[in-house]
């Protein structure tokens, strides 16, 4: 699936993909959602290096793998990550990986039948029957789980439970309220649900996605066209504000109210991402100063994949982790650029590419 020039419809190609090099790994795609990144890469918001192979929520199996590779093998059912980290930059010797500087890529570029090399979307450019990635990109779990479901753990699964859990620190007693209800925000409510809070405010403009809200586990909703947001969320927390609000949607309008909505030393975490022109809100500095607390962003929900693809993956085989709920609908994909639609109109959480079996 190619996104050809800034703003143009994406097309089915055939495409060469290379063998794989040294630490590099060939997968057969299972599946494939359809994210909010994708259609930012076809508009050209993130970078002009067109053509762009779409497509990172993905999950597969290994065929195979470059020299020096051990940490999979062919044959191993993967769910695919962006954030490969490298063991060897200051954030990695500081124990902190999860804020690599140098993550990996594949060293190969996929490419159009004509030789033309196609960017991959994160790294991996997965609506493809097959693509060629790094190694540390596949991450191995356990095959019960249908690839539908996995896939989504590779990107707006994990950036919005990441930053509930790993950002937030949302634990046990917490109240927590989470601007924007689509797939990120609906993904931190289950995060937070899971961790125990008990009080968790779920704020949209659309009643559909409060809906979703509420099946997640949003304890209280505030439908953000008819009250204001800061009052509604402190009228359910006592007057008090939350002690975690996450801001899902990343404009600065809905950033201030996370600020303002937040309890004395209480946590915003951006995980919305900002369009490039987005400003921080005037706010008085002795206003930061005065409500103490912290304000932080969330990087891919700040995750090892390693460490946490697999233990979300059991979490819903055991019934704990109601992944399902994610996948609207499943789609082939010649119907990527329909489901950008639909995502836009806010009519799905997830469209998800099934890709047909290697013959």
């Amino acid at each position: 699936m190619v996104a050809g020039a800034k703003g143009a419809p994406v097309t089915v190609e055939a495409v060469q993909v290379p063998d794989p090099g040294p630490g590099e790994a060939l997968v057969a795609v299972q599946a494939c959602g359809v994210c909010h990144t994708d259609l930012h890469y076809r508009e050209g918001r993130i970078n002009d290096q067109f053509p762009f192979l779409l497509g990172h929520e993905a999950a597969g199996v290994v065929e195979a793998v470059g020299d020096g590779v051990d940490a999979v093998a062919p044959g191993d059912f993967v769910i695919l990550n962006w954030r490969a980290v490298c063991g060897r930059c200051r954030a990695c010797r500081r124990g902190k990986p999860w804020y690599c500087f140098d993550t990996h890529n594949a060293s190969q570029s996929v490419r159009r039948s004509d030789g033309t090399a196609l960017s991959a979307a994160l790294g991996i450019g997965a609506f493809a029957e097959k693509t060629l990635v790094h190694s540390g990109q596949c991450t191995k779990v356990n095959p019960a789980i249908a690839p539908e479901i996995a896939g989504l753990l590779g990107c707006g699964v994990m950036a919005g439970f990441g930053a509930a859990i790993n950002t937030g620190g949302v634990t046990r007693g917490d109240s927590v309220a989470v601007i924007g209800c689509g797939g990120v925000g609906d993904a931190a409510i289950a995060g937070a649900r899971l961790a125990g809070a008990t009080t968790i405010i779920g704020i949209d403009l659309d009643p559909g996605k409060l809906r979703w809200a509420t099946a997640f586990g949003a304890t209280h909703t505030v439908n953000a066209r008819e009250a204001d947001v800061i009052d509604a969320i402190r009228a359910c927390t006592g007057g008090f504000g939350a002690d975690v609000v996450i801001d899902a949607v990343g404009r600065p309008e809905t950033w201030r109210q996370a600020f303002f909505a937040r309890d004395l030393a209480g946590t915003v975490v951006l995980v919305g991402v900002p369009a490039p022109e987005a400003m921080v809100p005037d706010i008085p500095l002795l206003k930061f100063f005065g409500r103490g607390g912290a304000l932080k962003s969330s990087w891919y929900g700040d995750c090892l994949p390693e460490r946490d693809f697999p233990m979300l993956v059991e979490l819903h085989l055991q019934g704990r982790l109601p992944l399902e709920k994610f996948v609207s609908e499943t789609i082939t994909l010649d119907e990527v650029e329909t489901a950008f639609t639909k995502m836009e109109r806010g009519e799905v959480l997830r469209s998800v590419v099934l890709l047909p079996a290697p013959s």
